[in-house]
């Protein structure tokens, strides 16, 4: 569909929480949501970069609403202190930070691998502990940002990236994969409550960010931290551009759905209905995640506005 950041509609009196909101498709997302209205919340693990990227939203869009909170998704306590800080409805949770294919094996503080901890589990543990701020709000929403990278990951991604030799590009697909199945198993467990939050998944095809080039992940090949960003520039679509669905899933998209680019192998071009990895839509696999996730985190989402969370 020919949909782009100018259909978004007026988002006066929208809160919006974005990970990762100080650069990349993060950045775009941000300053879309507040050039049209909403008071968005960037919710960064480098407090000093987010208010950079605050200023800029800012110099873009005067009347911008947008302020800075710290948030590392690698440590739980970051994401519990967030949550426990935050007050009032939350309209929109948008789940975009994440760390690409570091070249050795790390752990987060919590003894996670970082890409499944980072991907999945912060976002698993940050959206539960936000779930009863969502339900205060009319119309409450999450968005997921998956990636076509998730077509590598397999059925093993409910041992969370180890128990196997490691292989960066394997691990990070196995943590687009599981944010997919968790996107849709969310969906799945809102509808069957009946509770009017939607949650959704978007992908930004390929596009010129600096998630490549992040130290914490590809980056840490400091050749690949050099030549990504030239090779992004001339091959793929910009951050603007990749931004669109995420935009789209935020404001339009259908309950459970999925939306992408949709030309040359979704890595960029006009959004629309994603494909997706079969083992996605598997259901029995989605369940065995959720649980592994409350396993690992301790966290069982509390599924009434009243409701406190659990202790990750």
């Amino acid at each position: 569909m020919k949909w782009t950041a100018g259909q978004l509609p007026d988002l006066t009196g929208t809160v919006a929480v974005v990970t990762g909101g100080n650069s990349g498709i993060g950045w775009h997302t941000s300053h879309e949501l507040a050039a049209h209205g909403a008071r968005v919340v960037l919710a960064c693990r480098d407090r000093a970069r987010a208010g950079i990227a605050a200023d800029r939203i800012r110099a873009k869009a005067p009347s911008a609403q947008v302020e800075v909170a710290e948030l590392d998704l690698a440590a739980m306590d970051s994401v519990r202190s967030f949550a426990e800080g935050w007050t009032g409805p939350l309209d929109l949770l948008v789940n975009n930070a994440g760390v690409r294919a570091p070249p050795k094996p790390v752990r987060t503080v919590d003894g996670y691998e970082l890409q499944f901890g980072t991907n999945h589990l912060g976002h698993y543990v940050l959206t539960g502990l936000l779930l009863p701020s969502l339900l205060k709000a009319p119309a409450g929403r999450v968005v997921t940002v998956s990636s076509i990278a998730h077509f590598g990951g397999t059925a093993a991604v409910v041992e969370g990236n180890v128990g196997e030799s490691y292989n960066s590009q394997h691990t990070y697909s196995n943590s687009k994969l599981a944010n997919l199945l968790f996107a849709f198993e969310l969906h799945r467990e809102l509808t069957a409550r009946g509770l009017p939050v939607t949650s959704v998944a978007a992908h930004p095809g390929v596009s010129a960010t600096g998630l490549v080039a992040d130290p914490a992940g590809m980056g840490a090949n400091p050749v690949l931290r050099y030549v990504a960003p030239v090779f992004l520039k001339v091959f793929t679509q910009s951050a603007t551009a990749g931004a669109r669905s995420t935009l789209y899933a935020a404001t339009a998209a259908e309950p459970g759905s999925y939306t992408g680019p949709g030309r040359f192998g979704e890595t960029r071009g006009p959004i629309g209905k994603a494909k997706r990895l079969p083992l996605a839509d598997d259901e029995a696999l989605a369940r065995q995640l959720w649980t592994v996730s409350e396993e690992l985190t301790g966290l069982h989402y509390p599924w009434t506005s009243s409701a406190v969370g659990g202790h990750p």
